[in-house]
């Protein structure tokens, strides 16, 4: 099987991946998340593991994004949670005070920016793609440059760990999601359920509430539900929720029916088994 992920080689995704693989697969990096995502909506991959929310940023935007736009055909089979530890890489000779710019992904750059502030008050930051990205460009530049990473990138492309731990709270952790195309089984039996909506008179007072009470009629848990712009005008927005239970589970599936009555365009981006099932 082969297996897309955030690449290159180093990433959070990919020790994701190795960490959750059902069996053997064959690693395929690419270069953004969309790119990831599409990849299985193109069927150039059978599934990949993209990061969707982390707990002291939120949720990765293009993840959700893309699931709700062009990746129409792809749905998510299985979730897994993982430590996000955060290191300081540069090349040997740079040390921590020489440090004139800090590359990394944008939510690494956010869950490190005590560290940035305290630490490197002078250093200006830059988005990069990817973690391990940043990690190769901060070593392979004639600057005395950094990149936030994993210890793995700093291994695989021969950089200094300049600080260990450099994220904000200790507690820090991702969700990851395994994706593939509609109809492909979930890794276990489902008890989990996410949707997209959007479409009904939403600039309306109290118009949300009534969509929502289709669930709490049927004692549906909304473990999660949080909106992103639909991209057409103000005021107008899509709303990503999760749900306790499968989508064939009863209560669920008379919910979700009776969501789709109220709404324009309801999609269920997949149901699977939750990370602590």
């Amino acid at each position: 099987m082969r297996v897309g992920y955030l690449g290159p080689s180093g990433t959070f995704a990919e020790e994701a991946l190795r960490a959750s693989a059902p069996r053997a697969v064959e690693e395929v990096p690419f270069a953004t998340v969309w790119e990831t995502v599409m990849a299985v909506q193109e069927r150039a991959v059978d599934q990949a593991v993209v990061p969707i929310e982390n707990s002291l940023e939120g949720s990765v935007t293009t993840t959700l994004d893309a699931l709700a736009g062009e990746g129409s055909d792809v749905r998510i089979v299985a979730e897994v949670v993982r430590p996000i530890t955060h290191c300081l890489i540069a090349r040997n000779g740079v040390e921590l005070d020489d440090v004139s710019r800090v590359l990394s992904h944008p939510q690494a750059l956010a869950q490190c920016a005590r560290f940035l502030h305290d630490r490197l008050p002078d250093a200006r930051t830059e988005v990069a793609a990817s973690t391990a990205e940043a990690v190769r460009s901060a070593l392979d530049s004639g600057e005395p440059l950094a990149a936030i990473g994993t210890r793995l990138a700093a291994e695989l492309y021969g950089g200094s760990v300049l600080a260990e731990g450099v994220e904000d709270r200790p507690d820090n952790l991702t969700r990851f999601v395994w994706l593939a195309r509609a109809g492909t089984p979930p890794h276990r039996p489902p008890d989990k359920t996410s949707v997209v909506f959007w479409g009904f008179n939403d600039q309306s007072p109290g118009a949300l509430v009534g969509v929502l009470k289709e669930f709490a009629d049927r004692d549906v848990n909304l473990t999660k539900i949080e909106s992103r712009p639909r991209r057409v005008q103000l005021g107008h927005y899509m709303f990503f929720a999760d749900l306790d239970g499968a989508e064939d589970d009863p209560p669920v599936r008379e919910a979700l029916v009776g969501l789709a009555r109220r709404v324009e365009t309801l999609r269920v981006l997949g149901s699977y088994p939750g990370a602590a099932s």
